[in-house]
C-alpha cells in the first residue's frame, strides 16, 4: 500500500488543490471581515461608532438645580478623540458648549438643527444630534466628528426578508451540493486516470503493458510511459542476445578446453603405461602434448586479458615507443611463424617515424590479432596488406586489409562482440573467439578507435585510429 501511494503523484496533487480552493475560500471570508470590520474607538466599526457615542453620551450629561452639567469623564473622552459638544434648549439657544468651533452659531432655528442633524460631511465635520431629557424641558445636543462620514438610512420590509431567508438558504445548499458532486467527480475522474497510469506502470514490470492514447490533459504521462516500454522491451531483446550468445560462447569455449585435453589425457597415457614407442615416437607425442598446453595456456590467457581489460584492472606500461618500428617487427614475427609460412604479408609505410606513449606489448597485441584473423578465416592465397600513416591530421592511422572472402552486414555488426565467433569457426578449432574483442579493447584503452569496412566476395579493411590530440598529449 506504501508504494502504490508513491506510485501515484496524482492523488496528493488532488488533495493539494482542494486545499488551496478551501484556503482561498477561507482568505475571502477574512478579507471581506478585515474590510467591513476594522475596528475604531469604543471597539465600534464606522458605521455605528459616531451615532452610538453621541446617543451614549448622555450618561455623562446631567441637570443639578435646572442647571446641565457635564461631568469630566465625558469632557476627557471628547478631548481623547478630538471631538466638540453643542447643547441647545427648546428654542434653539446655546446652553452649553464645550470646543465648538467659532463657524457654528448659538442659535438655530427648528428647520436648521433637523438639516444639521442630517446632513453630511461639511469639509470640516460631520454633526451628529440627540436629546436630553431633563426635570422639565428637552434639550438638544450635537457632537461634531472630524471624520468624512456617511449618513445613509436603509428601510425594509422584515416580512419580506423572512420570506426570502428560506430560499437564501435552498440556493446556498444547492450551491454547495454542485460544489461538492463536482469535486466529486474530479476526484473520480483523477483518480481513474492517475490509476490507469499506476496500472501501467505496474504492467510494464510485468511485460504486459499495452501502448496508451497519447491524448488529453495526461497525453505526455502517456507517452513517457509508452517510451518508457519501447525502451524496456528494446533492452530485453538485447539482454536476451547477449545471453544467447554468452551461452553459446560459453559452450564453444568449453569444447576449446575439451580439445587440446584430449591429446594430451592421451598420450599421456601412453608415455604413463610405457607404449610409447622408440624415441622418435615418444619426441613426436611430446611436442603434440605442448602445442596442445600451448594452445590451452593462450586460451586462458586471452580469458584472463580481456576480463581485466573489460574491469580496468589490466596492468599497463605506457612508454614512449616509435610506432612505424613497432608495427613491423609485429609483421615480422608473423611472417616467421611456421603456422604462416607462405602467406603473403605486405607492409607499408606513410609518412616520418612517430613516437608516442603506448603499451607495446598490448597494442602488439591488438595488431597482431587483427592480422591473424585475417589469416586464419580466409583461404592461403590470401594478400593482407599493413599500412600506416603518421602524417595524416586526423592522427595515427593504421588499416589492415585482405581481398579474401568478406563479411555480411550481420556479420560486421557482432565481429567485435566477445561472445561471437565467426562462421567458420568449426573449421578452426584452436580460435577462442577473443581475438578481436581483446583489439578493440586494448585501441580504446590507447584513446583510439576501430572501423570496419567489408564486402562479400572482395575482403574485409580494418581501420585503427589514434587521434592527433590524443598523441600531441602523449609527447609531451
Amino acid at each position: 500500500m506504501k508504494n502504490e501511494r508513491k506510485c501515484n503523484p496524482f492523488l496528493r496533487s488532488f488533495t493539494v488543490l482542494c486545499m488551496l480552493v478551501f484556503l482561498t475560500a477561507v482568505m475571502a471570508v477574512g478579507l471581506f471581515y478585515f474590510i467591513f470590520s476594522i475596528p475604531e474607538p469604543e471597539g465600534l466599526s464606522p458605521a455605528s461608532w459616531p451615532g452610538r457615542f453621541t446617543d451614549d453620551f448622555s450618561v455623562w450629561m446631567k441637570y443639578e438645580n435646572e442647571k446641565l452639567i457635564v461631568e469630566q469623564t465625558g469632557l476627557d473622552r471628547l478631548e481623547e478623540y478630538g471631538l466638540w459638544l453643542q447643547v441647545v434648549d427648546e428654542a434653539g439657544r446655546e446652553i452649553y458648549s464645550y470646543q465648538k468651533p467659532d463657524v457654528y452659531p448659538d442659535h438655530y432655528p427648528a428647520s436648521r438643527l433637523l438639516e444639521l442633524g442630517m446632513s453630511p460631511w461639511d469639509g470640516r465635520y460631520t454633526v451628529f444630534a440627540s436629546s436630553l431629557q431633563g426635570s422639565e424641558d428637552v434639550c438638544c445636543y450635537m457632537i461634531g466628528f472630524p471624520y468624512a462620514i456617511g449618513k445613509h438610512v436603509l428601510y425594509y420590509s422584515g416580512e419580506r426578508i423572512s420570506r426570502l431567508l428560506p430560499v437564501v438558504k435552498t440556493i446556498v445548499l444547492f450551491a454547495a451540493g454542485c460544489l461538492a458532486l463536482l469535486f466529486l467527480g474530479y476526484g473520480i475522474w483523477f483518480s481513474r486516470k492517475s490509476s490507469a497510469i499506476t496500472n501501467g506502470i505496474r504492467k510494464i514490470l510485468l511485460r504486459s503493458y499495452e501502448p496508451l492514447k497519447e491524448s488529453g490533459m495526461f497525453g505526455g504521462v502517456y507517452g513517457a510511459l509508452n517510451q518508457m516500454n519501447t525502451e524496456i522491451r528494446k533492452s530485453d531483446a538485447l539482454q536476451e542476445e547477449t545471453d544467447r550468445a554468452r551461452r553459446e560462447w560459453i559452450a564453444n569455449i568449453t569444447h576449446d578446453l575439451k580439445t587440446p585435453l584430449s591429446p594430451i589425457k592421451g598420450y599421456g597415457e601412453l608415455l604413463a603405461e610405457g607404449e610409447s614407442g622408440p624415441p622418435d615416437r615418444i619426441r613426436e607425442y611430446g611436442k603434440i602434448i605442448l602445442k596442445n598446453v600451448d594452445y590451452l595456456e593462450k586460451l586462458l590467457n586471452d580469458l584472463r586479458l580481456t576480463w581485466q581489460l573489460d574491469s580496468g584492472g589490466a596492468v599497463c606500461d605506457f612508454r614512449k615507443t616509435p610506432i612505424v618500428r613497432s608495427l613491423r617487427e609485429t609483421v615480422i614475427d608473423i611472417v616467421n611463424d611456421p603456422a604462416f609460412s607462405g602467406r603473403e604479408i605486405v607492409f607499408e609505410c606513410r609518412g616520418p617515424e612517430r613516437r608516442i606513449c603506448l603499451d607495446p606489448g598490448l597494442f602488439r597485441r591488438a595488431v597482431q590479432n587483427l592480422i591473424i584473423n585475417a589469416l586464419v578465416h580466409n583461404p592461403p592465397q590470401t594478400r593482407v596488406t599493413v599500412t600506416i600513416e603518421t602524417a595524416s591530421e586526423k592522427g595515427i592511422l593504421i588499416w589492415i586489409r585482405d581481398n579474401g572472402k568478406g563479411l555480411s552486414a550481420q556479420e560486421q555488426s557482432r565481429l567485435f562482440n566477445r561472445y561471437y565467433r565467426g562462421t567458420n569457426t568449426g573449421e578452426k578449432p584452436e580460435g577462442s573467439g577473443l581475438g578481436l574483442a581483446i583489439a578493440k579493447q586494448i585501441i580504446t584503452l590507447h584513446g583510439g578507435w576501430i572501423s570496419i569496412e567489408s564486402r562479400v566476395g572482395e575482403g574485409t579493411e580494418f581501420c585503427i585510429c589514434i587521434p592527433a590530440s590524443k598523441m600531441d598529449l602523449r609527447q609531451n
